[in-house]
Parts: C-alpha cells; sequence; structure tokens
C-alpha cells in the first residue's frame, strides 16, 4: 500500500517538485508558488491556502487558492468563497487514493471558511471527473478560448477578418500600443476596468493594490492602449512557463473611442505579445457557460481561438447561504 501524505503549509511542500509537477497536463501559472505568494503578498485582499498531496514521499498534486476577504465583515460572512482558479495540478499518474485524499483535504480545511469552493479548470479534467464528484465536488459546464499562438503567422491565419481590420485601423488612426507602462498609467488602467465592472459586469473587482502588486511581477504583462498619451484600454495578462500566457483583465473606453476599438486592440495586442515571445498558447481565461447568452463569448470567438469546455466543480459548504448569494448576485446584475 502506498504512503499518502497530506499538508497545508507551503513551506513544507518541496520546492524542486513543485517546479517539476509543472511539466503535468493541469498545469497552470495559478498552481504555482509565485501565485501563492502573490496572493500571500496581499493580506488585505486574500486569505490564500494551499493543500499538496505527497505519495511515497513524490508530490502528485497542489491545490492554491484563495479565500474571498471584503468589507464590512459582515458581507464578508455572506460572500466568502473559495477559488481555485485553473484548477489542481497534478501528476499525470496520480493515483485516485492521492486525488482522493487532496480533495477530501481540501474540502476540511475550507468547511468552515468558505460558503463554497470552487475550481475553475484551464485543462482537461475528465478522467477525474467521477472521483471529483465523489468527493463533493459536482462537475458544472463552462467553455473556454484557447488561442494558438506559436508564431504570428499562424495567430493571423486563424483570427477573424474583422478583428484584424478592427485593430489595424485603429493603429492607422493614431492609437498606440504601450508595452513599458508606469505606474500612472496602470491606475489610469484600473479606473477603466473598474467602471467596467461597475456598470456592465457588476462583480466586485479586487482593489488597485492587486494591480500594482502584479505590475511588479516579472510574470505579469500589462499591456495597454493609449491615444494622445491617454490610457483607454490594455490587458493584464501572467505568463507561465513561457508556454502559456492568460488574459486576467481586459477593457477598453469603447464607447468614448469607438473608432479605435480599444477592447479589440487591446486583446489583439496581448495575443500578438504572446505571438512574438514564445508563447505556445494564449488562454482567455473563460467563455461563460454554454446554455446561457453571453456577450464576451461573442466577442472573444472572433480573435480565432479553439473553443474547449473543461468546466468547473463546485463544493458548496453551506447551501442556504449559498442559495441567498446566487439570488442576490441575479438581481444586482438585473438592474
Amino acid at each position: 500500500m502506498s504512503n499518502i501524505t497530506v499538508n497545508t503549509i507551503k513551506e513544507n511542500i518541496d520546492k524542486d517538485q513543485w517546479r517539476a509537477l509543472e511539466k503535468s497536463s493541469t498545469a497552470n501559472f495559478f498552481q504555482t508558488e509565485d501565485c501563492y505568494d502573490f496572493y500571500e503578498s496581499l493580506p488585505r485582499v486574500f486569505n490564500p491556502f494551499v493543500v499538496s498531496v505527497n505519495e511515497d514521499g513524490m508530490l502528485k498534486g497542489v491545490a492554491v487558492g484563495y479565500v474571498t476577504k471584503t468589507r464590512p465583515i459582515v458581507k464578508q460572512k455572506l460572500t466568502r468563497r473559495a477559488i481555485i482558479i485553473g484548477g489542481p495540478m497534478l501528476a499525470d499518474d496520480i493515483s485516485q487514493e492521492a486525488l482522493r485524499a487532496l480533495l477530501e483535504n481540501v474540502r476540511s480545511l475550507l468547511k468552515r471558511k468558505a460558503i463554497y469552493i470552487e475550481t475553475r479548470n484551464f485543462n482537461d479534467y475528465s478522467k477525474h471527473k467521477s472521483l471529483f464528484e465523489s468527493c463533493g465536488f459536482k462537475y458544472q459546464e463552462h467553455l473556454n478560448f484557447k488561442i494558438d499562438t506559436t508564431s504570428e503567422e499562424v495567430v493571423s491565419e486563424n483570427m477573424g477578418k474583422s478583428r484584424k481590420r478592427d485593430a489595424k485601423a485603429a493603429l492607422r488612426k493614431g492609437a498606440v500600443i504601450d508595452e513599458e507602462p508606469n505606474y500612472e498609467d496602470i491606475r489610469a488602467y484600473y479606473l477603466i476596468l473598474r467602471k467596467l465592472y461597475k456598470t456592465r459586469v457588476k462583480t466586485p473587482l479586487f482593489p488597485l493594490s492587486f494591480f500594482k502588486r502584479l505590475y511588479e511581477n516579472d510574470y505579469c504583462k500589462f499591456v495597454l492602449v493609449k491615444h494622445e498619451g491617454k490610457v483607454i484600454g490594455g490587458t493584464v495578462c501572467v505568463g507561465h512557463g513561457g508556454k502559456t500566457l492568460y488574459e486576467w483583465f481586459a477593457c477598453g473606453e469603447d464607447y468614448e473611442y469607438k473608432s479605435l476599438c480599444p477592447s479589440t486592440l487591446a486583446t489583439y495586442s496581448g495575443i500578438m505579445y504572446a505571438a512574438k515571445h514564445g508563447y505556445e498558447c494564449f488562454d482567455m481565461m473563460g467563455a461563460g457557460k454554454p446554455d446561457e447568452g453571453y456577450g464576451v463569448r461573442e466577442f472573444k470567438a472572433k480573435f480565432g481561438g479553439k473553443l474547449v469546455q473543461h468546466g468547473r466543480f463546485l463544493c458548496v459548504n453551506k447551501p442556504v447561504l449559498y442559495f441567498i448569494g446566487k439570488c442576490a448576485v441575479a438581481f444586482l446584475k438585473s438592474r
């Protein structure tokens, strides 16, 4: 019988084995030590956690995530949720016993800390689906687009004509791409993004400190769109292993600068940045549920990516609060 051990302290995880695990088919930036350290550097924003599992002395799985923090405390108690972006990072040869131990300990650790636990999968977990569900993690359908960025020629061939046309027209009309923005540019970008979340997305946005801290790290890339020196849009990406560039946030002043298509140019520029700098894939980090109309999915579809459904896994710890929260979110988005 294998010797399986579980750990919830980052310092006790073998760093070399953690890095080696990044070669697995479920590897993603959000399950790395770098990402955990980023969460930990923002204690007012995140309550980070990590659960790892070893089998016979070898690291076989890691689940990195955070429990949301909001103010005031009363609101936090009613909205706290645990998010595992990307899905846990698992060795391709992880045993069912080791995976079960990982998932059961994730549930145990977060049972009283979060209303629900959600893994937002960026890779294929289909072979583990039944085990996830037996551990209380119900599969939820969710789509995503992944763009082949192995070369600029491949990007151009796959991208919709309207997207290329709009981007090139915007550049001719005076839009400028800035790949080396300063702190003031980051603040200007944040104000545009905050407006978008308040008026259209209608879900909480991280504070400015989150984006400034991202800016300080080498794995993050801000690609901003400017016109006459003013920031009018941009994309925020994080890279992993020189293979995948993840588009975490994107926005643009599309109403005010309609002819410059800043949102389109922002994502277009992020994709081209990935192709120029050796990334194999540009991950758009979500395209909604397949049975719901979703304008963002229609927007993303025209960039030439492959539509995939890796879904999400949801574990509800407090059903009554979860139901109340769902109703509250639906109400706010309908206003």
